[in-house]
């Protein structure tokens, strides 16, 4: 799943490390949660911002 990612999810899943690995380590189910939800994310720091709570 991690190689079909949208472009910009993936650009900041690769500046946050850790948001990568646990995003990773998702199951499919969860992982589609969270693809569901990026859609509605208009700018890039919001998706920095959502990229980096996904660390938390």
């Amino acid at each position: 799943m991690i190689d079909s990612l949208p472009l910009g999810f993936g650009m900041s899943l690769a500046q946050h490390p850790e948001a990568m690995k646990k995003f990773s380590q998702m199951s499919d189910s969860q992982q589609k949660q969270i693809l569901s939800q990026i859609h509605n994310i208009n700018s890039k720091e919001e998706m920095q911002t959502f990229v980096a709570n996904l660390a938390r």
